[in-house]
Formats: structure tokens, sequence, C-alpha cells
């Protein structure tokens, strides 16, 4: 969940920070850093050859956007999904990567396409792009419009300051008596409620629920002991506690909770690009190369054993 000056306020890292900015790895078992690389060459991003098989899927004459090409939407506005490179208008990060091996093993070139979140559905409806990759988590209300190919699991995760006591949190009586942080109207919001009430029928400890629509209120309510957890989506929340070594990861669960949820890739309903592009990832998984391009962003642990076309999606409410 992004505000106007949230957003603001990571352009900024990125403008002020060099090519290249040398990271911790996001593992806790592991000191090796992590590079994360700005420039728009993307030197390290992994490379790979066209997958027969996965090509010879695509439709007979299919009407890619232009012929040749895979065009993508791209939304740049943190990472590690996508965020602009260092000449402010290349989209860089684990979703470019993705679709570049997408690209990639369909025998296609990869042309990205800046937007806005709010605008990639109406952009894919209307044939303005081939498909759309951004962290878009597979629902059955989206399947009524448009096709997913599945790529990596959709995952929450709780993140405690480096000090405290705190080990693990890893079913609801664990947060009894705790103060967490957490958006208001989002699944993992949805999840603390149901936990609460759970506790609350076994006579725990109430936890308290803080929201801070504002990244930096939220550092700050940690760091201050104001606050003793936050619950939020695993990735970002994993690329900040490298990069400033002030928080870690002590529980990951669904970002569907209870039911299991995973993030795709989105195309145009019913025009069978989905399972050329589903079998371009179970290739790539096969062979290892998805792996190196989640590693390289930090999201192994989000990885899939395979890829599937239009999986049970959460479902409505």
């Amino acid at each position: 969940m992004f505000t106007k000056r949230t957003f603001i306020q990571h352009l900024g890292v990125i403008a002020l920070a060099s090519a290249t900015l040398a990271l911790p790895c996001w593992s806790q078992q592991t000191a090796a850093p992590l590079q994360v690389d700005l420039s728009p060459a993307q030197a390290g991003r992994v490379r790979v050859g066209k997958v027969a098989s996965a090509a010879a899927l695509i439709p007979r004459g299919y009407p890619f956007v232009t012929p040749g090409k895979l065009t993508v939407a791209s939304i740049p506005n943190r990472l590690p999904y996508a965020v602009y490179a260092s000449d402010s208008k290349t989209p860089i990060g684990a979703e470019p990567d993705v679709a570049q091996l997408l690209a990639d093993s369909l025998g296609l070139e990869l042309v990205l396409v800046p937007t806005v979140w709010a605008d990639w559905p109406l952009g894919l409806s209307s044939g303005k792009y081939d498909a759309v990759i951004h962290n878009i988590t597979i629902t059955e209300e989206r399947k009524e419009k448009f096709d997913f190919s599945s790529y990596r699991a959709d995952l929450l995760g709780f993140y405690v300051p480096l000090g405290s006591k705190i080990q693990k949190i890893s079913n609801p009586e664990d947060i009894a008596g705790l103060r967490v942080i957490v958006f208001s109207g989002t699944n993992q919001e949805k999840v603390l409620l149901n936990w609460i009430g759970q506790n609350k029928a076994k006579g725990l400890a109430d936890t308290e629920l803080q929201y801070h629509d504002d990244d930096a209120i939220r550092d700050l309510a940690l760091q201050a002991g104001r606050a003793d957890a936050y619950f939020g989506p695993n990735a970002t929340s994993a690329f900040q506690a490298a990069r400033e070594r002030k928080t870690r990861q002590v529980g990951t669960f669904s970002g569907g909770w209870p039911e299991n949820a995973e993030i795709g890739v989105a195309t145009r309903k019913g025009t069978g690009l989905a399972p050329a592009i589903t079998a371009a990832f179970n290739a790539q998984i096969q062979n290892g190369n998805y792996g190196k391009v989640l590693a390289r962003w930090g999201l192994t642990a989000e990885a899939v054993a395979a890829s599937r076309t239009n999986p049970p999606g959460l479902p409505k409410k």
C-alpha cells in the first residue's frame, strides 16, 4: 500500500543512489551481500535462449501489440518489484527480469511499457499490452476478465526490530499481547482480526493493532518501541530489512490466508497466450534459470515448484 508521500520518498532514495548498491543478502542465514544494480543496462540480468516447445504453443497469427515483440506493462514504484533505473526511464527489478525471461523463452524481443497500477486492467483489455507483470495476485474475480500463469507465491511476513525478544510468529497465539502495525483494508488486517477473535475466545491477551499509512512513521514506531511487529507484504519488507539492517523476519504466511495465494502474469482472456507463458516458466523452473531470477532479487522464498494456467484464485469476497 502506497501513499503519494511514500512513493516520492522511494523515488528520492533511488535518485540519490549510485548505479550499483551493495546490499546484504536478504536471507537471515548468510551475510553474503546482495548486489542491486540500478543501471539501465542490467548486465547481471538472467538471459536465456528460446524454448521451442513453449514458443510452439503461441496461437498461429497471434496479434501481438508489435509483431515479434512481447509488450509488457511494468509498474515502477518500489523494489524488489520494479523501479526506474538511474536513467529515470528504464524499468528494472524482479518483475522486469521475469518479463525478460519470458520474452527470451518465447523468442520475442521485450518491450516494457511503464504504467500505474490503476491503469493496467483497461490497458490489457484494450490491447495496449500483451501481458502485465507486477505482483498481481490471482483471484477468481480477476480470472473472469484475464488469464493467468502463476510464477510466485504470494507471501506476507512478520518483521520485528533486530533486538526484539520475539523469535517466531507462526500461529494466532503468538500475537497475543503484542502491538502489531498493519495497513487498513488489507488482507493482512483481515488475518490479524481473525486471529484476535480466536485468541479472545480462548481468553488470551488482546492484540493492539496500529495503523500507519506512512513507511517512515511505521519504521519509527518499531524502532522507538511503540510497536512490537509489522505484518505486511514479505518481499518489500525483506528488501528493507536487508538494506537497513534494522528489522528481521519472524514468520511468513500465504497472502490469502487461510487460502493459498499465488502471483501470476496476466494476459487477455481466451487469447491462448497463457499456456505458452506457463510452458516457458516450467521449462525455466526445470533448468534452474527461474531460480536464478528470483535469487537475484531475494525472492527465493516465494518460488513455486511449477507454473499453472488459471490455478484456483482467491475467492470472491
